[in-house]
């Protein structure tokens, strides 16, 4: 885990470098102070020698400027190193983010994500901070101490040597304990956050079923559980300042005790004694650093580990060497293929299927719910790979394409359409990064989208809100259509993507599809027959199977399962009714 985070310390390892060296220097002058001190009350004031006493504070006042100046140096390149590193950490989480395949993506909630780039990286952040800073410092000082207090007499070091003892029992103890309670906390946090999306996404169906108190008290006993498991961890964490306490002031007892009778014995100078309580209060302070981070560093080991596990994800699916990175035509050939999603190997969800299409054919699919529609969809641009059988596009195996390659010439429209928080004219451009106004216009209409979108007072520069929250089912279809007629692909697959829109639009848009793009193989999964009868070909599923293939007219005489459900859809108002 450390040396997958301490990666990505990247440019600022520099900083992270001289943090250090800052504070060893900053110790180096706090240590040298107290000798100072001692010297002005055993040899200054005890001889009243007024010049030595000056000489001796000029020196301790440069020493205290000097660890001023390199503890302020050592927050500044601690705090760059640190917020470097977290940046660092966000940037090469979302680019390994990018590269995972849909069988990846599966593992990791989007809730689970999202706080993986954000609590868990300010955990390590922070974190990481102390550890340059506070976890150089402590130890370092601690040391320096307990050398000081051995020369000055063995029986103090002995002390100190015990109280550390006792107190890295504690600290183990409470790491033990404390991590697995931690690690429990982060996934609830996962959950708590799934939660909050959930319901945000879908406000407009809990308001509209009055289900906001239900929502409530779901939300409030996902908080509880995150509060309990906190005062759980926090019980633990807490037992840490109580045993430091008692260190403390323990040693403070034994000191002056054991000091008093040395001075009167003659063991020990009162200048001695002084210094001595400073080393006390710097050996002390320094266990208490050295505990709270240690604390830190309990917390911020689970959010390492839940970053590693992002960062050391390899993608299941990535391109061969020597790739092939042109696309010849949009013919499309399954041979025997079987697929079972990798979350559940042992389940095929399609078997045995072998299909040839022709470059610029037009095929329907229809098939009922878990029929495999979409998984045989997904096949085709390599979002995931057979596990039997072969499938090659342009009479190529897809594992045999660069996969950017392949895949930015099979273009997908699907009935959950993505827009993103940018202008409309902005989303449509990624279907052509250079289109013009007059080519995005041309698109839109050809989609049905540009009467709409003319009537927002900003026109294409509208600006889409976060989820297309300001558009609606329908529109935010045609526009992703449109989006994807800029494109020009060798291959157009349509997942349900007209569901939203009436069946005029719906004849309307395929008419443009036949008369843009003819040259593309179009792949068109509806449940309404009247999106696909004017097909080439209609392929009808069933259970992960083909049961048939034909045109709509051979269908309605050779398959019953596509006459029930043309006959379903055709009775009176049947159709109107599946259109709205």
């Amino acid at each position: 885990m450390f040396k997958t985070l301490l990666k990505q310390i990247g440019d600022y390892k520099k900083d992270a470098i001289l943090t250090p060296v800052f504070v060893v220097l900053e110790v180096i002058m706090e240590v040298i102070i107290p000798m100072m001190m001692a010297a002005i009350i055993d040899y200054g004031l005890a001889d009243r020698s007024i010049g030595r006493v000056v000489m001796i504070g000029v020196a301790m006042i440069g020493a205290a400027i000097l660890a001023l100046w390199f503890g302020v140096e050592s927050g500044r390149t601690a705090s760059s190193a640190s917020s470097g590193f977290a940046m660092n950490l966000r940037q090469a989480m979302y680019e390994r983010i990018q590269t995972f395949s849909f069988s990846n993506i599966d593992k990791f909630s989007t809730a689970g994500l999202v706080t993986r780039m954000t609590t868990d990286v300010m955990n390590v952040q922070q974190a990481f901070q102390m550890s340059i800073r506070i976890c150089v410092r402590a130890p370092i000082m601690l040391v320096s101490a307990m050398v000081m207090t051995f020369l000055i007499h063995p029986r103090f070091a002995l002390i100190f040597l015990i109280v550390i003892v006792c107190q890295a029992a504690v600290l183990a103890l409470i790491s033990s304990r404390a991590n697995p309670t931690l690690r429990r906390v982060f996934h609830e946090y996962d959950e708590l956050n799934a939660r909050v999306q959930e319901n945000v996404n879908g406000m407009r169906v809990v308001k509209s079923f009055v289900r906001e108190e239900y929502e409530t008290r779901k939300f409030e006993k996902e908080s509880e559980k995150i509060r309990s498991l906190f005062v759980s961890a926090e019980k633990l964490l807490a037992l840490n300042s109580p045993v430091m306490q008692f260190s403390m002031y323990s040693c403070i007892l034994l000191i002056s005790w054991m000091g008093a009778k040395m001075i009167i014995a003659g063991n020990l100078t009162e200048g001695q004694l002084m210094s001595m309580f400073t080393y006390v209060i710097n050996i002390l302070m320094s266990l208490m650093m050295v505990s709270m981070t240690f604390v830190m560093l309990i917390m911020s080991r689970a959010s390492g580990e839940r970053i590693s596990e992002v960062l050391a994800e390899d993608p299941d699916l990535c391109s061969v060497p020597h790739a092939i990175k042109e696309v010849a035509d949009g013919s499309i050939d399954f041979e025997q293929v079987g697929f079972a999603y990798p979350s559940n190997p042992g389940k095929e969800v399609l078997s045995n299927l072998t299909i040839h299409i022709r470059p610029g054919e037009t095929i329907g699919i229809l098939g009922g719910t878990g029929s495999a529609k979409s998984s045989f969809a997904a096949l085709i641009p390599r979002l995931y790979d057979a596990t039997r059988g072969e499938v090659r596009v342009g009479g190529v195996p897809v594992k045999d394409y660069d996969m950017a390659s392949l895949r930015d010439n099979v273009a997908m429209v699907l009935q959950k359409n993505v827009l993103f928080s940018d202008t409309i004219k902005e989303n449509l451009r990624w279907g052509k990064e250079d289109a013009t106004d007059e080519e995005i216009v041309r698109a839109c209409r050809l989609a049905q989208a540009d009467e709409f979108i003319r009537d927002f007072p900003a026109g294409y520069d509208t600006r889409i809100e976060r989820g297309g929250a300001n558009v609606s089912g329908g529109q935010k279809q045609r526009l992703c259509i449109a989006r994807t007629l800029l494109k020009k692909p060798k291959i157009l697959i349509l997942d349900d993507s007209t569901s939203a829109v009436d069946t005029k639009t719906d004849a309307l848009i395929r008419r443009a599809f036949r008369e843009e793009i003819p040259d593309t193989t179009k792949i068109v999964i509806a449940q309404r027959i009247s999106s696909i009868q004017d097909a080439d070909r209609i392929l009808v599923f069933d259970s992960g199977r083909m049961e048939a293939a034909g045109t709509h007219e051979e269908l309605l005489e050779s398959c019953p399962i596509y006459r029930e459900i043309y006959e379903s859809q055709t009775k009176e108002g049947g159709d109107d009714e599946s259109g709205k």
